[in-house]
């Protein structure tokens, strides 16, 4: 079974970034979200926020 929802650190290796920037990705975009005082990531719309940013890359 997959995970839906990534920690942190499972959200930064996905992509490849730092943890301050990933943080500020999971507050401002759409599949952040937050449970208590945790933020997770949606896997599922962080996969169609990607695939969204790849088309507008020139």
């Amino acid at each position: 079974m997959e995970k839906v929802l990534l920690t942190v650190g499972e959200t930064q290796e996905y992509l490849g970034l730092g943890e301050t920037m990933t943080r500020k990705l999971m507050r401002r975009e759409a599949f952040g979200c937050r449970i208590g005082n945790r933020l997770y990531s949606n896997k599922n719309l962080l996969d169609k926020w990607l695939e969204k940013q790849c088309r507008r890359a020139p």
